[in-house]
């Protein structure tokens, strides 16, 4: 895992993206990471993003519900691509649905964790800095 990496966020709302630059903001400043915050607004395009950049990022963050490729499709993509299902990059799915099977679906596509987008910007604030803190303490390399 590249602890110095891009931070990828999938997302196909805008109004969303000004909230999760100012939540990124806050927390990479506020905790001292120098990590690059890259969105995209379709899965597609992270994809072509993942096979072109020269450095693994850090981590991805996905919504679920997306047009032309939901979240889900988009971990199963990278996952089965022989160009990038060797990557060790956490992948996290943010998003407001809160369906009772999104949780077994994203453990069973292999996502390292889903969480329900808070409400609340302070509160948004703290799961980022919780999320980010889990992955900064985890090893760098994949289990051989």
């Amino acid at each position: 895992m590249n602890k110095k990496g891009d931070i990828i966020i999938v997302e196909d709302d805008p109004d969303d993206w000004e909230i999760l630059l100012e939540v990124f903001e806050h927390v990479l400043d506020g905790e001292g990471y120098d990590n690059r915050v890259v969105i995209f607004e379709e899965a597609p395009m992270a994809i072509d993003y993942l096979k072109e950049c020269e450095t693994e990022p850090y981590i991805i963050f996905s919504d679920i519900n997306m047009p032309f490729m939901d979240g889900f499709e988009l971990r199963e993509q990278i996952a089965n691509d022989p160009d990038l299902k060797d990557l060790f990059v956490p992948f996290v799915f943010l998003s407001t649905a809160d369906e009772e099977d999104y949780e077994a679906k994203s453990i069973a596509v292999g996502a390292q964790g889903h969480y329900v987008k808070p409400a609340d910007l302070e509160k948004y604030k703290v799961l980022i800095s919780e999320i980010l803190k889990q992955w900064s303490d985890s090893p760098t390399e994949a289990p051989k």
